[in-house]
């Protein structure tokens, strides 16, 4: 470094001592190395044996003004301001407000009121940080008597009429961020594709009016927002987890060694954190140092790991550092900063009091913002309060009113009602008698002018069964009396109205099925006398004549005042005369199908002995007859048939016994023919009415015992039956 000319020194001094703009014009004539070094000494306030003569001492600035705002207004960020400095440093080129808290982008601002009454200051407002600069217009320095009329003109407004909470103002000289919660300072640095130990060092070297340096440590989401979002760039902070993986710690200033992050993106912290989302994920495996994410990416503000190096460009580019500087060992706070802060007044609770029964007074209570003033209103706009404080006690009201309260902001303003409920009348049912035939739910009725009605099942006490106008009971199968009450939001009418149910016994009726023969008539009978009847065909007595098969009603109805009804219901079936359509034969087999079949009917063929089933077996040989009748006795039918036997075998020996192989029946079929052949197909014998036998014999010569072939036409409309027997000596 070079040295500082004595001469040099001696002359500052001497021009220090009658005017610092001056001074500033001399300095331009020092080198940059001297410059640095008086700057440095003047803003740490340092001592040594060289520059003893230069220490000036830096200025204490003081603020008041814990206001109350009510947002669309504009207010004074101060009720007074004051700038205490050296009298060897008269002035500075500028002076820094900002929202450090509760800032909302774009819809406040900070402006310079009456600026025409400040020619010696120019102000420009940074809506990203929330920053107002006063400063020069020349370049030169401003007298610090400026810069506290400048700020006592400087106003807040903020657009938005539901604004809430509060904000705090830091006024400080100098370019750093300064948040009053920590009493620390914080500087970004740009410098484009700088590494994290490069900037830790950077920092670590650098100071701000005697306050050391170090990469940001960020405890709080108050610093987070004032470091991450109101900041003019991204870069490094001073957490790593280059020790432990995974183990992320604050490794700079003086909460080096403190733990905020365990684990990845899925972690957890055991005080404050910020990372965005998904992050840290060490992504490549040597992303050890954290940095503020760059805008747009994710969440505002957060937080990301990167390698000590990150992208050489784009979003992961490191663009510089965030120094803080207070809070070292030995250090005090510097006064170079003062804040105040406004609070948007509101209503915090509002608690509704309990409605009355027809007329009545409430007492309203409301909790506001610490040193707000309660006001109670009669209408929501405008108007004068019509009482202050944290109660109100209406008059008495007979109908339901709507109050405002606020906190003095018409647009924080609330609404409360106190609601006067109206005692129901009477309750009005449909019937004060109702009955029903038979077990079974009823249906009730019941209104009132105002409110519900409540059923219940006795007159007095209980507890309701049911809510509303119509009311469907359980079932019921004896008398049961309920009871109707009308109520309003809990103003009731104790005056309950009954309802009587009666409960009636129906005529017991039993459902009929009964059978009729076609062409005849029945009489139907409803089986309950002294009774009201409607039947299904008009009649209106106990029976009634019917001439067709069917379903027939009767509606049995008791007399007054049960005027109760059962339905009976007759189904009738007409039996129909049966008529044989013809009848198989097959040997003895016999099967009997008529025009259409019933299960009334019933099958002989013999006449004596009748059957469900039409099939007959081992039907005798001859003439036959079938016999098909209803069984109830409606009709029958009868046909004739003819069983034609062909004897298995016969045995011609003289013993009167099978003596002739003959066909029985074939005497009903004079046109009839019988062939018969041997196995090789010579004819051998011809029978018919006129000869019905053969004996065994071929020109009066016995043929031997062995098969015999027969074919027997009965006439041109029959096929001709074909089959064998044996002749057995």
């Amino acid at each position: 470094m070079k040295s500082i000319n004595f001469f040099k020194i001696l002359i500052l001094f001497f021009i220090l001592s009658f005017n610092s703009s001056h001074a500033n014009e001399i300095f331009k004539t020092l080198d940059k190395t001297a410059i640095s070094k008086i700057n440095d000494t003047l803003k740490s306030n340092k001592k040594n044996s060289t520059q003893t003569i230069l220490a000036i001492t830096p200025p204490v600035i003081k603020a008041t003004g814990d206001q109350l705002y009510c947002p669309l207004n504009s207010i004074k960020i101060v009720t007074d301001f004051s700038i205490t400095h050296d009298p060897a440093e008269t002035g500075t080129q500028a002076v820094y407000i900002q929202i450090s808290s509760g800032y909302s982008s774009g819809l406040e601002q900070l402006s310079l009121s009456n600026p025409a009454l400040h020619p010696t200051i120019v102000a420009s407002w940074d809506a990203t940080s929330g920053k107002l600069k006063l400063s020069s217009p020349t370049g030169l320095d401003v007298l610090y008597s400026d810069f506290v009329e400048a700020v006592k003109d400087v106003v807040f407004t903020n657009s938005s009429a539901t604004a809430s909470g509060t904000r705090t103002f830091s006024i400080t000289i100098g370019q750093a961020n300064y948040l009053p919660s920590t009493q620390h300072y914080y500087l970004f640095v740009p410098s484009i594709g700088i590494t994290w130990t490069a900037a830790r060092d950077a920092a670590d070297t650098s100071t701000y009016y005697g306050l050391k340096g170090y990469l940001a440590t960020i405890l709080s989401a108050d610093e987070a927002k004032l470091i991450g979002e109101q900041a003019s760039g991204t870069g490094w902070i001073g957490g790593s987890d280059a020790e432990t993986e995974g183990v992320w710690k604050w490794v700079t200033g003086p909460e080096a060694g403190t733990i905020f992050w365990n684990g990845t993106g899925n972690g957890s912290t055991p005080n404050f954190a910020f990372w965005n989302t998904g992050e840290p994920n060490n992504q490549g495996g040597n992303e050890k140092y954290a940095h503020i994410t760059q805008p747009g990416v994710g969440i505002k503000g957060s937080w990301n790991d990167l390698s000590n190096t990150g992208d050489t460009s784009g979003d992961y580019q490191p663009k510089g550092y965030v120094v803080e500087y207070g809070g070292s060992p030995g250090e005090l706070p510097l006064q170079i900063a003062a804040s105040t802060k406004i609070t948007i007044p509101t209503i915090t609770t509002v608690l509704t009091p309990k409605p009355v029964c027809d007329s009545g007074n409430f007492t309203i209570d409301a909790t506001a913002t610490a040193g707000a003033t309660i006001n109670w209103y009669s209408q929501a706009t405008g108007g004068t309060p019509i009482a202050t404080g944290s109660s109100y006690t209406t008059p008495i009201l007979n109908t339901t009113t709507t109050y405002y309260v606020d906190a003095g902001c018409e647009s924080n303003r609330k609404s409360v009602i106190a609601v006067v409920n109206k005692t129901s009348a009477t309750p009005t049912v449909a019937s004060s008698d109702v009955s029903r035939c038979g077990p079974g739910t009823v249906n009730l009725q019941a209104s009132t002018d105002v409110g519900v009605i409540n059923w219940y099942t006795s007159a007095a006490g209980g507890t309701s069964i049911f809510t509303g106008n119509n009311f469907t009971t359980p079932i019921l199968s004896s008398a049961t009396i309920y009871y109707a009450e009308s109520s309003n939001n809990g103003c009731i009418n104790t005056n309950r109205t009954p309802v009587n149910i009666k409960i009636y016994t129906p005529p017991a009726v039993i459902d009929e099925e009964v059978s009729m023969c076609q062409f005849q008539k029945k009489t139907l009978d409803a089986g309950v006398a002294g009774m009201t009847y409607l039947w299904s065909n008009g009649a209106t007595t106990q029976t009634t004549e019917i001439s067709t098969g069917g379903t027939y009603t009767v509606d049995v109805t008791s007399p007054s005042p049960e005027s109760c009804t059962s339905r009976k219901t007759i189904k009738v079936e007409e039996h129909e005369i049966p008529k044989i359509d013809r009848i198989d034969i097959n040997g003895t087999r016999v099967v009997i199908y008529l025009a259409k079949e019933q299960d009334y009917f019933e099958y002989s063929v013999d006449g004596l002995n009748f059957q469900d089933s039409n099939v007959f077996y081992d039907v005798p040989g001859g003439l036959q007859t079938a016999y098909v009748k209803e069984k109830s006795g409606c009709g029958g039918t009868a046909q004739n048939f003819v069983v034609l036997v062909f004897p298995a075998f016969f045995t011609p020996n003289n013993d009167s016994y099978n003596d002739l192989w003959e066909v029985a029946g074939m005497e009903n079929y004079p046109q009839a023919q019988v062939t018969i052949f041997d196995q090789y197909g010579k004819l051998l014998a011809q029978l018919s009415v006129s000869r019905m036998s053969w004996d065994g014999t071929f020109n009066k010569i016995p043929l031997p015992a062995s098969d015999y072939w027969y074919a027997l036409k009965i006439d041109n409309t029959k096929p001709v039956l074909r089959g064998h027997f044996s002749l057995k000596r």
